[in-house]
């Protein structure tokens, strides 16, 4: 049996928002599974979709770059280990450096990209160079390009969430769609792009919801697809309510101004990357008895 520690307890109820004796059984239940614990927990108490699962783990920034001339663009993340290098202007001037460089040159992937070159300077030793500068590991962690004939809009929440679209419409909708998408985190533009393994994921749930409820089968068969029908209004771009104006859907909005969005993308600084948690005081505490 796989020994259920403390720490597992807390991230199952930051998924869940569900009490520490009921995550904690969940997981004895499960043998330790997160996510098969998470399904549990949400067919015996209904809950909806656990908060976003990826915690924002490590410092860095994300930025980006479009050149409207030729309609293309790129969205990067670069990372650091503390915030107070993701502040230092040699390393947002070096980010966005990258994303002009990617939006330009097309590399392949992120080792393309370090064997590339920013004004004669390899990206890699410009990287190892700014290491030993500020005395932080710098990693390029992830970048995608944008390049297909439309318009494109971004859109920076400060500097660690950035988001990109491909659209046809108004500039200032283009700006207004991107700030939507960091706003309300849409999964993709419509439902026949929402990954079938999520949908089977939360048929399932909504099944096992449903024989629950005591009700005949064929009335939770249309329960199950009702909710599986709104869960695709939730997760998708046009079935939104628009963020500006939530009783318009963002389908409603592109049509009312014979707009097109094609497709976007949204990068959060850290998001899926695991972060040691350190115990401050008994660092402090194991020092002090060194030192003793």
């Amino acid at each position: 049996m796989v020994d259920i520690t403390a720490s597992m307890v807390k991230q199952l109820r930051e998924r869940t928002d569900l009490g520490m004796m009921e995550c904690k059984k969940a997981l004895i239940e499960t043998d330790g599974d997160m996510d098969a614990a998470e399904s549990l927990l949400r067919i015996k108490s209904g809950a909806k979709a656990g908060k976003a699962a990826s915690r924002v783990a490590a410092e860095g920034v994300i930025t980006c770059y479009i050149d409207s001339v030729s309609s293309v663009g790129a969205l990067i993340e670069v990372n650091c280990e503390t915030d107070f290098v993701a502040k230092n202007d040699d390393f947002l001037v070096f980010a966005k450096n990258l994303a002009e460089l990617v939006a330009k040159n097309n590399p392949a992937d992120v080792e393309a990209l370090l064997n590339a070159s920013i004004n004669g300077v390899n990206v890699e030793e410009h990287r190892k160079t700014l290491v030993m500068k500020l005395g932080e590991n710098i990693n390029i962690r992830r970048f995608i390009r944008f390049q297909g004939g439309h318009k494109l809009a971004s859109y920076l929440h400060g500097s660690r969430i950035g988001v990109m679209v491909e659209f046809d419409g108004d500039e200032q909708l283009g700006k207004d769609i991107a700030m939507h998408v960091a706003a309300s985190k849409p999964v993709c533009v419509s439902p026949n792009e929402v990954p079938s393994n999520l949908i089977a994921r939360e048929r399932e749930i909504y099944t096992a919801q449903a024989a629950e409820s005591g009700k005949s089968p064929e009335i939770a068969a249309r329960m199950v697809d009702g909710r599986i029908s709104k869960y695709l209004a939730e997760v998708t771009l046009l079935g939104q309510p628009f963020v500006k104006n939530p009783d318009m859907t963002v389908e409603k909005l592109l049509a009312s101004k014979t707009a097109k969005v094609y497709r976007f993308a949204m990068y959060t600084v850290g998001e899926g990357i695991e972060k040691k948690a350190s115990d401050f005081a008994a660092e402090v505490a194991a020092q002090a008895g060194q030192a003793g």
